[in-house]
């Protein structure tokens, strides 16, 4: 019981909130994902708590350890390329049986984890170019490997997460000025041989709001509608038009947002903004408490993916950035997902109970 008292429970409130705005968004347009998605809270919630109890400092000392973590979600995501099963053009699910497992969402941990000891013990010699160029390596890896699937929103992500780690290690802006090039011309390729027709037209379509209203842009258009009818207190649980009637698409995965906002309303939203800038607020605080750079990194690492996850959906939803397939962290329906996002906070959780 000593130990349950070390662990986080603001964090652990904070992720509980969000869970639960997950699952009143289920329950008003569906029955049977509900049941699912408390299943998988289930199973989450016992991970946290195992996690939390293994020595992983001392595990996590060993660096075979973290290179075997690394090697088995690239390992994962070449399997799925394999033989994956396809689903709304991407094929990124590995079938066990009647279990589906998205192994980009694993591969996430895996990169979290080599960066942060990568970076724990060179973030010294960011100046260096060699530093620069292995951290690149590990993440060219998996974003080439999820790029053939295809998938951008998961890319976009890891690419970020590898940027943010440059810029807490202290990369000098100056190296940044001469990146832009070298980026542009990686966009230019990604654009022309990495992206299928249909995520080209999704980015065109944001550039033109108001074409294809019955295509492209459809989606983004039924979420708006859904977020400008809401109001300030929403239309009350179970009674969002937009997605009681079928007119938004992804109410329960990518635009779980906007349905949360129909009923929820303006106020509803910024409860749950507020709430998921607590959970990353908590996490950092743990990071900036921890006594080792691989735990601190580790803590940064995941606010930069939950960070990143939520702006890309919550951005897609009201229109501002292209609907690339990116869920809302612990709100979207989704057993992959959730469990990423549980192993991350159990570890989290494992360097809040050892650092008092």
């Amino acid at each position: 019981m000593g130990f349950l008292k070390k662990l986080d429970w603001q964090l652990n409130a904070s992720v509980g909130l969000l869970l639960l705005f997950g699952l009143l968004t289920l329950a008003s347009s569906t029955e049977v994902l509900i049941w699912r998605q408390m299943l998988w809270i289930l199973v989450g919630a016992a991970i946290i708590f195992s996690v939390s109890f293994i020595n992983l400092k001392r595990l996590m000392s060993y660096r075979w350890v973290v290179i075997v973590i690394y090697l088995v979600s690239v390992g994962l995501l070449v399997f799925t390329l394999v033989i994956g099963s396809e689903a709304h053009g991407n094929k990124s699910w590995i079938n066990i049986g009647s279990f589906k497992f998205q192994a980009s969402e694993f591969a996430k941990i895996g990169l979290i984890v080599i960066l942060a000891k990568f970076f724990s013990r060179s973030h010294i010699g960011i100046k260096r170019f060699g530093v620069i160029f292995t951290s690149f390596v590990y993440l060219l890896v998996p974003v080439f490997l999820i790029l053939l699937q295809p998938d951008l929103g998961t890319a976009v992500i890891f690419a970020g997460i590898w940027a943010g780690f440059l810029f807490v290690s202290g990369l000098p802006m100056k190296y940044v000025a001469v990146a832009l090039p070298v980026l542009l011309f990686c966009g230019l390729i990604v654009w022309n041989f990495g992206l299928q027709g249909y995520q080209r037209n999704r980015i065109i379509g944001l550039l033109n709001p108001d074409a294809d209203p019955l295509g492209v842009n459809y989606n983004a258009i039924q979420s708006k509608i859904a977020i400008g009818s809401a109001g300030w207190f929403g239309k009350g649980f179970g009674q969002g038009a937009q997605v009681r009637l079928g007119f938004l698409p992804a109410a329960q995965t990518d635009f779980v947002y906007a349905a949360f906002t129909e009923e929820w309303g303006f106020v509803g939203a910024m409860v749950l903004v507020a709430v998921f800038l607590w959970m990353v607020w908590r996490i950092i605080q743990i990071g900036m408490k921890s006594h080792g750079n691989f735990d601190k990194f580790i803590c940064i690492g995941s606010a930069l993916l939950f960070i990143f996850q939520f702006a890309i959906n919550v951005g897609s939803t009201l229109g501002f950035l292209p609907v690339i397939g990116v869920g809302l962290p612990f709100v979207s329906y989704g057993g992959s997902s959730l469990l990423t996002s549980f192993i991350l906070i159990g570890i989290i959780q494992n360097i809040a109970a050892t650092t008092i």
